[in-house]
Parts: C-alpha cells; structure tokens; sequence
C-alpha cells in the first residue's frame, strides 16, 4: 500500500498529462500533488522518511525547473538521478556504519546473516543502476507519450517485480535460518 501511495503523485502526473496532453502542465500539477503527499505523511505519521523527503526535493526542483524553462529535459532526468542517488547510497552504506542500507531499512524486522544482506544490498544497487539506465534509454529513444507511461506503469510495474523478487529471495533465506536454529 505504502509502494502505491508513494506513486500517487506520479499516477495524478500520468492523468494530467493524458487529459492535456502537455508535459508543463502535468508537471505543474506534480508540485503541489508533491506537497499534497508530504502534507499527508506528516499529518499521519508526524514524521518523513528521509528516502521520501530526498525524493519529493528533486521532484519539486526538477518540476519547478521544467515549468520555468518550459523544458521537460528537467523532469525527464528526475527519476535518473533520484536512481543513481539510491544506488550510490546502497553501494556506499557499507563504509558508513558497517551494516549495508538493506540491513538498516530491515534489520530489525528480519535476522539473516551478514553476506545475505550483502547480496541483498547488492542487488538493489543494481536494480536502481538500471532503473536510471532505462529511463535515460526510453526518454532518449522514445516519444514522449511512451516516456509518461513508462514512467507510472514501467517504473512501477518493474519495482513491483523486483520487490516480489526480493520477498522470495528473503522468504528463502528465511527459511534456511529458521530450520539452521531449530536444528
């Protein structure tokens, strides 16, 4: 459900976009449905995570520049650099702390030993690595229309996969550990 919530201002972008058909105002209506979301999240949680946090200040940097501009280069590369910047932070949360990010985000909620967390880690690294690779590809290569859905049913849909990927991967780990300590 939280996946989904955090997808709203990209479905009401998705929706704007396909009424008007013009990029600047679905961008327009991305900032304050930005805002909208971080409102919510505080009202509710009296806090934001930082991923969140992060991720709304480049959305409302990039949108507030692609309207300013009149150019949808600024949004187009938003969901790149929000990428890369997770997957640098993934790869280096080693070296700060000693636990991987996976580990920080999940540790307290499931036990799995040190090289599982790892690999963990590591292949959400090179899941926002390609992430950022494909939505250079599919803006560069492809119209903007397809750029829009790509954007809210790919982006989406891929994360989606790569999350129920994660969920087998840690169910199968899981496993294992439980029958190692019941043994």
């Amino acid at each position: 459900m939280k996946l989904l919530f955090d997808f709203l201002p990209i479905a009401i972008f998705f929706a704007v976009y396909h009424v008007s058909g013009d990029i600047i105002t679905a961008t327009m209506v991305l900032i304050p449905a930005t805002v909208a979301q971080l409102g919510i999240v505080w009202w509710r949680q009296r806090r934001i995570e930082k991923m969140l946090l992060i991720t709304s200040i480049i959305v409302i940097a990039s949108a507030t520049a692609t309207v300013a501009f009149h150019n949808p280069a600024f949004i187009q590369w938003k969901p790149t650099v929000i990428n890369a910047l997770f997957g640098i932070a993934f790869l280096l949360s080693p070296l700060f702390g000693g636990q991987t990010l996976a580990q920080r985000m999940m540790g307290k909620a499931v036990s799995l030993p040190a090289a599982i967390w790892r690999r963990l880690n590591l292949a959400w690294v090179l899941f926002f690595f390609a992430m950022a690779a494909l939505n250079v590809y599919v803006f560069s290569y492809y119209d903007e229309a397809t750029w829009v859905d790509f954007k809210l049913f790919g982006m989406l849909g891929l994360t989606l996969l790569f999350v129920v990927g994660q969920a087998l991967f840690l169910a199968r780990h899981l496993s294992q550990s439980q029958s190692k300590e019941g043994s």
